[in-house]
C-alpha cells in the first residue's frame, strides 16, 4: 500500500491533471439548511423579494438530484447545471442504450485496431477509476459490472444470484485487465465491462461546480442523490450544515452535524440499499474478489474532501478496507478527512478531522 500511495499521491495526481477533478450508491447524508426555506421546486423571484435561494430538483442518475443557488439567483444558470448532469448521464450510464458506457460494454463503440475510441470525459473518469482501483489494490474495481449486473438491491424486486453464476463471471472482474491509453481503452478478456456507479456522481458534481463558478456563482449547494458538494459558504459567510443520518433510522434523525465550507461530503453505507433473505443481510457494496457484499466492521464511511470525485472513490475504498486499513489510507492523504461508523454505532474520526471540521455529535 505504501508504494501505491507514493506512486499515486492525490497531490501529484491533481497537479499533473491541472484541472478541477477532484453509485446508485445511496448516501447516508441529510442536508440541514438552516435558512428557513426547504422548497426544492424551481423558483423565479424578483430581486426585491428574493428567497434565501433558488432551487431545482429532478430525477437523474437514477436518483433525486437537487441544486440550490444562493447568491446569483438566475434561472438560466440553474437550468444549465441540469443540462450538464444530463450530458454526463448520457456518457456514463450503464443501462441507457444511447450512453457511451453502455455501448462500450456492449462492444459497439468505434474501434482503432483492438482498442475502443472513447471521449475525453470518459477517459478522465476512467483515469480516476483506475487510480482508485490501484490505490485500493482492487478493493475498488471499475471492472465490477459483470457482478453488479447480477444483483438487484431494490426492495421491490431483490435478486441474489446463485453462487454458480457468480463464480462464472468472477474471472472477468479485474481492473488490471483494462488497458487505458488516453482516448483508447481495451480489455484483455472478452465479456469484461465497467461500472462507473461508485464514482460518476462525484465527478459530475465537480463539473457542475466548475460551471457554477464560471458563471459567477460563489454560494451554492449541489446534491446528487446524497453526494453533497458545497460551493463556498452561505451568503452571510457562515458554513453549510450537513447532517449525517443515524444508520437504519428515519432520515430526519442525525448522528452528527458538520459545518462545511467549499468542500464535498460523500458517504458509502450498507443500510439504504439492502435486502434480507434467510436472515442474511445483503448490501450493495460488493467485494470484487468474492462477488458477495463486503463483510465489514463498518456501517458507513463519510469522506470530506475538496473534490467530490475523490470523496466518491475514497468512500467505497475506505469501506472496503475496513476501519483500521481505511483509516490508515485516509490519514495518508492530504486535505482529506473521514468519519467511520462501526456496527456498535461508535464514531471514529480520521487524523485532523476535528481540527479541520467543526462537528456536533
Amino acid at each position: 500500500m505504501h508504494n501505491i500511495l507514493k506512486k499515486y499521491s492525490l497531490r501529484n495526481k491533481l497537479e499533473t491533471k491541472n484541472c478541477y477533478y477532484k453509485g446508485i450508491i445511496t448516501s447516508i447524508l441529510l442536508i440541514l439548511l438552516l435558512t428557513g426555506c426547504s422548497n426544492f421546486n424551481s423558483k423565479k423571484v424578483k430581486d426585491s423579494e428574493k428567497e434565501p435561494f433558488i432551487s431545482k430538483s429532478s430525477f437523474l442518475l437514477d436518483t433525486v438530484v437537487s441544486i440550490q443557488i444562493y447568491d446569483k439567483q438566475e434561472q438560466a444558470i440553474l437550468d444549465g447545471s441540469f443540462d450538464i448532469i444530463r450530458k454526463y448521464e448520457q456518457i456514463f450510464s450503464r443501462t441507457d442504450p444511447k450512453a457511451e458506457v453502455y455501448q462500450l460494454n456492449q462492444g459497439t463503440l468505434s474501434k482503432i485496431v483492438q482498442a475502443f475510441k472513447i471521449s475525453d470525459e470518459l477517459s478522465d473518469l476512467l483515469n480516476y477509476s483506475m487510480y482508485y482501483s490501484d490505490l485500493s489494490d482492487g478493493a475498488f474495481d471499475i471492472s465490477i459490472a459483470p457482478l453488479t449486473s447480477l444483483w438487484n438491491f431494490k426492495e421491490s424486486n431483490p435478486i441474489r444470484p446463485s453462487d454458480e453464476t457468480i463464480q462464472k463471471v468472477l474471472p472477468l472482474v479485474n481492473y488490471k485487465y483494462i488497458d487505458l491509453d488516453e482516448n483508447e481503452v481495451s480489455f484483455a478478456k472478452d465479456g469484461m465491462k465497467i461500472d462507473t456507479g461508485a464514482i460518476a456522481k462525484g465527478y459530475i458534481a465537480d463539473r457542475v461546480k466548475d460551471y457554477l463558478l464560471e458563471n459567477g456563482v460563489n454560494s451554492a449547494m449541489i446534491n446528487l442523490g446524497g453526494n453533497v458538494l458545497c460551493v463556498g459558504d452561505k451568503p452571510d459567510g457562515t458554513p453549510f450544515n450537513i447532517g449525517i443520518q443515524m444508520p437504519y433510522a428515519d432520515r430526519n434523525e442525525t448522528i452528527a452535524v458538520m459545518q462545511i465550507s467549499d468542500l464535498s461530503v460523500v458517504s458509502s453505507g450498507i443500510y439504504e440499499r439492502f435486502f434480507e433473505i434467510d436472515g442474511i443481510n445483503y448490501h450493495h457494496i460488493l467485494n470484487p474478489k468474492t462477488g458477495y457484499p463486503y463483510e465489514s466492521d463498518l456501517i458507513s464511511v463519510t469522506i470530506i474532501s475538496p473534490l467530490s470525485v475523490d470523496g466518491d472513490g475514497l468512500s467505497t475504498t475506505a469501506f472496503a478496507l475496513g476501519l483500521e486499513k481505511g483509516m490508515e489510507l485516509i490519514d495518508s492523504l492530504p486535505d482529506t478527512y473521514a468519519l467511520f461508523i462501526t456496527g456498535d454505532y461508535q464514531l471514529h474520526y480520521s487524523k485532523g478531522f476535528k481540527e479541520a471540521i467543526k462537528i456536533i455529535e
